[in-house]
């Protein structure tokens, strides 16, 4: 097999380069007189992910699609700690990215199950808050494009960085409680009823009655005129909101002296 270079980084003080090739290992490089220093063993599958330490020029973070996450000191050519990612039931999971925090005592990874792996020191009290699964209810909604090629959200018809703060939801799209919801930067002082999970009852073609909590219409209950979803009304009921708040100041602004042409609001 022909040996390819699969990502490259430099270590905090630029002393060092690391390669990772496709024949699963990691090289160590002096970057000024390009010497080879260290073979670093471990990976037993492609790697595209090197983190240098923020602070540390010694640590190197490298992860790959098999599951493996090293810390190595690249210095002495030696590995500091090592992580699987093994999940239950269905093996291993491919780690695609890798953070560390700013003071350098944690780290953040995403795998190709969808998870995020926080390691760090201490303990994991402050994330036990946080449910399982926590998406966006905006994160799989259609985009289109308006006259001037500008991205809107096809529900609302704004712009995605215009919009109000989304739900939070499980991977089914249900909602979750109150508590969590108020953990989204703008939501933290809505009123009760702008969080709190409804149910609805609708009938399907074959007249059984099914419970169906919000968020999860289907395209033909909408082609057949059924009644909108109670989130869906949440949304554009906040989205009237922050509009009418918008026109006020902008009124206000244009009542008052103006130094030259204004810039206009885009419909």
């Amino acid at each position: 097999m022909k040996p390819k270079v699969t990502m490259i980084a430099w270590n905090q003080n630029d002393n060092y380069v690391v390669t990772a090739v496709n024949n699963h290992l990691l090289k160590v490089w002096n970057s000024c007189t390009g010497q080879l220093l260290h073979d670093l063993v471990g990976h037993a599958d492609e790697v595209f992910v090197l983190e240098t330490h923020p602070f540390d020029s010694r640590i190197m973070l490298s992860a790959g699609h098999d599951g493996n996450i090293f810390i190595w000191d690249i210095t002495k050519g030696t590995k500091t700690k090592h992580y699987f990612n093994m999940i239950e039931g269905q093996g291993h999971g491919a780690v695609f990215d890798c953070k560390f925090s700013p003071d350098g005592q944690h780290f953040a990874c995403t795998d190709s199950h969808g998870h995020l792996l926080i390691f760090g020191f201490g303990c994991s009290r402050p994330y036990e808050k946080i449910p399982d699964q926590m998406f966006f209810h905006t994160d799989y909604r259609p985009l289109i494009r308006d006259s001037n090629n500008y991205v809107l959200d096809e529900q609302t018809q704004q712009a995605p960085h215009l919009m109000p703060p989304p739900f939070l939801v499980d991977v089914d799209g249900n909602p979750h409680p109150t508590k969590y919801q108020r953990l989204v930067p703008g939501r933290e002082n809505c009123a009760d009823e702008h969080l709190i999970p409804q149910l609805g009852y609708v009938a399907t073609s074959d007249g059984e009655v099914v419970e169906q909590v919000i968020g999860q219409r289907s395209v033909d209950q909408d082609e057949q005129g059924l009644e909108p979803s109670i989130l869906d009304g949440m949304i554009r009921q906040l989205q009237l909101q922050q509009d009418q708040r918008i026109g006020a100041d902008q009124e206000s602004a244009s009542s008052g002296p103006q130094n030259g042409e204004g810039t206009p609001r885009r419909g």
